[in-house]
């Protein structure tokens, strides 16, 4: 009987260590929008949780050990947590981690599977929930032709891919989100240098950004292109180049590009609670022949710039293919955004591995993307742009318009359209068509 009694204890102090996990070291990320915290364990976590107020604060209960990890030495630059420390739990055989906070949120709690070149984590996602007011401006101004410098920008939106806790592909020395976010930083500071362009950075920092998000995030900033920098991973060390990837509606053909997608699902499955259905595609469901439309657009220009960049990118690098491919990848479906995703070169290839850790390569990637996004725009500048404005080559007098309005719109003098026109005075009629000097 006694022999009994110890197999069992025996067999219950096993299978309660199967599902006890040490906590082994706590980092923390903080984004615009949010605050990632990520607990790593060393096995799959049993947890629990509650919120408390007076002041606000998560508690986070674990099953294992009572935790030696020294949390003092966290760095934590979060606007919203203040510190994490440890508490007494109630049940025994659990250790207990606090979250204070400077205010109250929703938190997202979910665990993660093993990734290199990480082990199992507990991932606790605190969103900012700021929200900013804005002023109506209920006042009507009065309608001005405008002139030349008041035409928009055309607005570029440049995601780095990867991020925070997700690394992307691995070399031997180097994370993918470090090169991506190096490149497009350079991309987007040059595009700003460019009168007439604007660019907006996805993510500006080490943070991951889920891939839904990347396109609202262009979208609320009326962003005419999203580009999705990254940098290749395969299963060998053998292929090399950089590529252009486009939208597909069906799935990868080739087995770099399955590659790339079964790489994409796991970002997806880093962004929490299971987010992985893209937005647009329920929405395609709804509205079907309004955003057939639009996909067709979005679709056909993400393609002719990405012919423009892999132009400029065979200048200054090796190309995996010398033409655009196609994957079915959720940074690239956005209806309403034209969008591709620049693949640098394979950091599994140890001689990329090392030309992407160069900065002055960085830099050559970063300006044969921008100068093929340059050219593409002069060429077909989008209605009501500063590009489209300098594009013109001739102008229909509308009613009411003068001399002096049109000359303003254009960047130019009275006198050179005068001249261009072979006009002895600044009489026009409506429908006269104007040629335009270059200013």
């Amino acid at each position: 009987m006694n022999k009994l009694i110890a197999i069992f204890l025996c067999l219950f102090t096993l299978s309660f260590n199967g599902f006890a996990s040490e906590l082994k070291g706590v980092r923390i990320w903080p984004s615009p929008d949010s605050t990632r915290v990520v607990l790593d364990l060393t096995s799959a976590p049993v947890h629990d949780s509650f919120l408390l107020t007076g002041p606000d604060r998560i508690v986070v209960d674990i099953n294992g050990p009572a935790s030696k990890f020294d949390l003092t030495k966290i760095k934590n630059t979060s606007p919203l947590l203040k510190t994490i420390r440890t508490s007494t739990p109630k049940k025994k055989g659990t250790f207990r981690l606090v979250f204070d906070l400077h205010k109250a949120t929703k938190p997202v709690i979910f665990s993660l599977t093993p990734t290199k070149p990480y082990g199992h984590r507990l991932v606790i996602d605190l969103p900012h929930n700021n929200i900013k007011s804005t002023k109506e401006v209920s006042a009507k101004k009065p309608v001005v032709p405008p002139s030349l410098n008041d035409q928009r920008d055309i607005v570029i939106a440049v995601d780095a891919g990867h991020g925070g806790d997700d690394p992307g592909a691995l070399g031997k020395q180097t994370y993918e989100k470090h090169v991506t976010l190096a490149i497009a930083k350079r991309v987007a500071e040059l595009i700003n240098r460019e009168k007439g362009m604007k660019a907006v950075l996805i993510r500006s920092g080490d943070y991951f950004v889920n891939l839904n998000k990347r396109s609202e995030i262009a979208r609320k900033s009326q962003a005419d292109l999203l580009i999705s920098i990254h940098a290749d991973g395969f299963h060998n060390p053998k292929p090399r180049g950089a590529s252009v990837w486009v939208l597909s509606t069906r799935r990868a053909n080739s087995e770099i590009g399955r590659w790339i997608e079964k790489h994409e699902e796991q970002s997806e499955l880093l962004g929490g609670a299971g987010e992985v259905i893209n937005k647009a595609e329920q929405d395609l469901f709804l509205t079907r022949t309004l955003l057939d439309m639009s996909m067709d657009h979005s679709m056909n220009t993400g393609y002719g710039v990405s012919v423009e960049v892999l132009k400029e990118l065979g200048k200054v690098t090796t190309l995996h293919k010398k033409r655009p491919e196609h994957a079915s990848l959720a940074v690239l479906k956005s209806p309403d955004i034209p969008s591709l995703l620049v693949e640098a070169g394979f950091i599994t290839n140890r001689q990329e591995e090392v030309l992407l850790r160069n900065t002055s390569h960085q830099k050559k990637v970063a300006n044969a993307v921008y100068a093929g996004v340059k050219r593409h725009f002069a060429n077909n500048p989008p209605v009501g742009t500063y590009f489209a404005a300098i594009a013109a080559k001739s102008h229909v007098v509308q009613r009411g318009e003068s001399l002096s309005v049109i000359a303003k719109r254009y960047g130019v003098s009275v006198n050179q359209l005068k001249l261009a026109n072979q006009l002895k005075s600044d009489q026009l009629r409506v429908d006269q068509e104007l040629k335009i000097p270059s200013s």
